[in-house]
């Protein structure tokens, strides 16, 4: 008998000993199996995740963001333990004791499953396991992904410390909203950074993992609330919190940015713009969109926030004065379905989802309204952020809207998208009443940097970038029209004119080949012998043509590709007064090297670029090219009169002598030539206007001695603004009122003056030398190169012949006859009508 009880016994321990052999032998082979094949953990240890690019002002405040996953990474020892603590309490309560895999937390997971129903359930994973899960494997719940993820996390568990695994789940795992990683979530959701949270709100972020779309704040505001308040009580039993903090904060209201709660972080930045957006693309093409958008770079513009405003406010009022000079309505082309009306909450809602513009200010904000009733004298409106019963109540008078044609039910449906703005008294801000307001047909685009760094401190592509994006300052190609001739005078000027040179201003015939080019002055006047510098202060296109020729349209086209005008200009005469195309980016660009005597200057929107490390990968005054050194600046020993000074490595791109010359006719454009009416500051100003053929396009482009600015404006698809339409006259105020507030904050004062001039008082009318003690309307003092004797006399007609007779226009606007030299020397007399053979045409033409 004991016999038998010993034989049954060791049969059945010979059993259980060769299953558990066999078990343990099989579980072996599985593990073995599925573990030759498995991704290398090796990566983890330098784990870079996607990160948000984020634009900061030059005072450090974000004023944008652009990212692919919205993510924040936060090294482990900044992440509050509270947040660390709440998420091991949701998800993985034996995390710091487990070896990657916990089989008691599986099984109390799987019992408190059964007990509660499914309503409570604690992650079965392990935050080892999850990580594996998002970095390594596939999401699916095949029972294979399983093992691999045991297998993997044992793996890490011994590679990676504890900090290091918890810092990549809570960086990488997905909260909802877009939000990657809790620092993002607490922004998302609360507006908040990591430390800022309260524990209920800690909590609220651990009970996303599972299933963010299931635990919305606002859709399953119950659900996410009572897995809360589990995380809470999980938080209590783990020691993270005491029990009186308990109670405390698991009566907390579940709130959120999504409930209306708080302001949502996006409302703290500005809207999108055109410079940020530019920031954007030109760092798109340099690192690589993928690499921008989810590189976590931390990039310093160079814009002035201040500067920005005034920027756009210009401009928006020049294309608003012009488009309601047209007397046409327009609106927003979108319309509400009329049913709406009659339910408040419905047609607020319809608005809010109309795509118009959103972002005009203009002496007030303009607002999005709708239509709801046409009377024979008012509009009623309703009014996007506007109560029904706000006393300043929601009608728009008819006398108002005067300066369009047609009675109000001839323009206006019920139920048409609008724009209104509140007009108020200058004085005190009162209201007064709701005006119609509509985003202009006419478009154009400002810019304005600092001449001597590049920084460009303001830019405006439009009138509006959420009505349209096109950046018309960086991508419009538009011809510059008169507002190239200084590239053309430059040429001259370095190539041995000078201000005072004479050229012929009188009627030229050109054979294109297949037809006859008749140029004129916009005056449609012919002004004979005339010096350099009052033809570009009158801006005299005959006269710039036959300088042009002279001179040789390869000098010309070389000069405006140097300046970076043109990558490649034409070779045809009608280029020289501006038919080419190009961006006013690289006009003002090319202008600034005017203003600071001659040296090249590279245009940014960026001062710094640093990757999410910190480094530096790009700065603008250390780049190739740009950078300047204060000499003595750090020496104490400084001798008394003595100042530091500015050396810079940059490029001479023309003659300081030639740019002081440029600059001063220039100045005479704005203090008595085509932009004398428009544009008055109180310190020295210069440059040019520009107005094309038809006036489809009309510009201005000037500079102080510290900010150069440009203006233009014109169609997207180029057609006639009208005979009234100048340069002058559009852009010239546009650059007037931008630049009055820019001399506030830049200063300005006067250009600097080369050593290498000497200065000769001459007739700005003849070009005659005047003796030193002249004054009067006519005496200008000009630049001459040192130690070179001018030549006054000798007149340049470019070769050409004089096309057919015409009357010699004087000054005081008189015809009277001149005697003048031509460019083959000879005497002549011009005037009062003069024609072939009475000028030279230098035997070319």
């Amino acid at each position: 008998m004991l016999r038998f009880i010993f034989s049954f016994f060791g049969a059945i321990f010979a059993v259980v000993t060769m299953g558990t052999m066999m078990v343990a032998l099989t579980i072996g082979a599985v593990f073995w199996m599925y573990g030759r094949d498995l991704p290398s953990h090796d990566h983890l240890a330098q784990y870079t995740p996607p990160t948000i690019s984020r634009i900061y002002s030059t005072e450090g405040a974000v004023i944008d963001e652009f990212a692919q996953e919205r993510r924040l990474f936060t090294p482990a020892a900044q992440i509050p333990d509270l947040v660390k603590d709440a998420f091991i309490s949701a998800e993985d309560k034996n995390f710091y004791t487990h070896q990657g895999y916990d089989l008691r937390g599986i099984a109390a997971a799987g019992v408190q499953a059964v007990q509660t129903r499914g309503r409570d359930v604690r992650g079965a994973s392990t935050i080892t396991q999850q990580v594996m899960k998002n970095f390594l494997l596939s999401g699916d719940r095949q029972a294979e992904r399983k093992i691999k993820e045991i297998i993997l996390a044992s793996r890490v568990e011994n590679a990676l410390s504890k900090e290091k695994i918890l810092e990549l789940y809570l960086n990488e795992i997905f909260l909802g909203q877009n939000a990657y990683g809790v620092t993002a979530a607490a922004q998302v959701y609360f507006n908040k950074s990591l430390s800022e949270l309260a524990p209920h709100e800690a909590a609220m972020l651990a009970s996303l993992p599972k299933a963010p779309s299931d635990y919305h704040p606002v859709r399953r505001k119950e659900r996410l609330q009572s897995r809360r308040d589990f995380v809470l009580k999980e938080m209590r039993e783990n020691g993270v919190i005491d029990d009186a903090t308990y109670e405390i904060e698991v009566a907390q209201p579940l709130r959120s940015v999504q409930n209306g709660d708080f302001e949502p972080y996006q409302q703290s930045l500005p809207p999108r713009d055109y410079f940020t957006d530019e920031i954007r693309r030109q760092l798109s093409r340099d690192f690589g969109e993928d690499q921008f958008f989810s590189g976590g770079y931390a990039v310093r513009a160079t814009l002035d926030a201040e500067m920005q405003e005034k920027a756009a406010a210009s401009l928006r009022r020049a294309l608003e004065q012009f488009d309601r000079g047209q007397g046409k309505w327009r609106g927003t082309g979108k319309k509400l379905d009329t049913a709406l009306l009659a339910d408040e909450p419905a047609w607020r809602e319809a608005l809010s989802q109309v795509r118009v513009a959103r972002d005009v200010v203009l002496g007030n904000p303009w607002h999005v309204a709708v239509v709801r009733e046409v009377r024979d004298n008012s509009l009623l409106l309703g009014i996007e952020d506007v109560a029904l019963d706000d006393p300043r109540g929601a009608e728009v008078p008819r006398s108002d809207t005067d300066w369009f044609s047609g009675s109000l039910k001839e323009n206006f449906e019920v139920g048409d998208v609008v724009h209104v703005r509140a007009i108020t008294q200058d004085s005190d801000g009162a209201f007064m009443r709701w005006s119609l307001r509509q985003v202009p047909e006419v478009q154009g685009g400002f810019m304005a940097m600092d001449a001597h760094t590049g920084r460009v401190i303001a830019m405006q592509g439009g009138f509006s970038y959420q009505h349209s994006v096109f950046n018309r300052a960086t991508q419009a190609m538009r011809q510059p029209g008169s507002s190239f001739k200084p590239f053309v005078y430059a040429s001259a000027l370095d190539s041995g004119y000078s201000p005072a040179t004479i050229v012929v201003d009188a009627p030229i015939e050109i054979n294109t080949g297949g037809s006859i080019w008749r140029p004129q002055n916009a005056s449609h006047k012919f002004y004979g012998p005339t010096p350099l510098r009052t033809g570009i202060e009158q801006s005299r296109n005959l006269m710039t043509i036959r300088l042009a020729q002279e001179v040789g349209m390869d000098i010309v086209a070389s000069y405006a590709e140097k300046f970076g005008v043109y990558d490649r200009m034409g070779q045809v005469l009608a280029n020289a007064l501006g038919a080419d195309e190009t961006t006013l980016f690289k006009m003002v660009a090319a202008y600034a090297m005017f203003a600071n005597g001659g040296q090249r200057v590279e245009p940014t929107l960026v001062d710094r670029v640093q990757d999410r490390h910190g480094t530096t990968v790009y700065s603008h005054e250390q780049a190739l090219g740009n950078k300047r050194v204060c000499v003595d600046c750090d020496n104490p020993e400084l001798a008394p009169g003595q100042a530091p000074r500015i050396a810079d490595e940059r490029e001479r791109v023309m003659n300081a002598v030639t740019a002081y010359q440029l600059t001063s006719m220039m100045r005479g454009v704005v203090e008595r030539g085509t932009a004398s009416r428009t544009v008055n500051l109180s310190v020295p100003t210069a440059g040019k206007t520009g107005t094309t053929n038809d006036a489809k396009d009309v510009w201005f482009v000037g500079f102080t001695s510290n900010i150069v600015a440009g203006c233009y404006i014109g169609y997207d698809t180029p057609r006639s603004m009208g005979r009234g339409a100048s340069g002058g006259g559009m852009c010239g105020p546009v650059f007037t009122e931008f630049m009055r507030e820019a001399v506030k904050k830049y200063g300005g004062g006067s250009f600097k003056v080369p050593d290498e001039c000497q200065f000769i008082k001459i007739d700005r009318f003849s070009g005659a030398r005047l003796p030193n003690e002249a004054s009067g309307p006519n005496v200008v003092s000009e630049c001459f190169r040192l130690g070179e004797e001018p030549i006054f006399g000798i007149m340049f007609d470019g070769g050409f012949a004089i096309s057919g007779n015409f009357d010699m226009i004087q000054p005081d606007g008189s015809t009277v006859a001149q005697e003048v030299t031509t460019s083959t020397g000879d005497k002549a007399i011009v005037g009062p009508k003069a024609g072939f053979g009475t000028l030279s045409s230098g035997g070319l033409y």
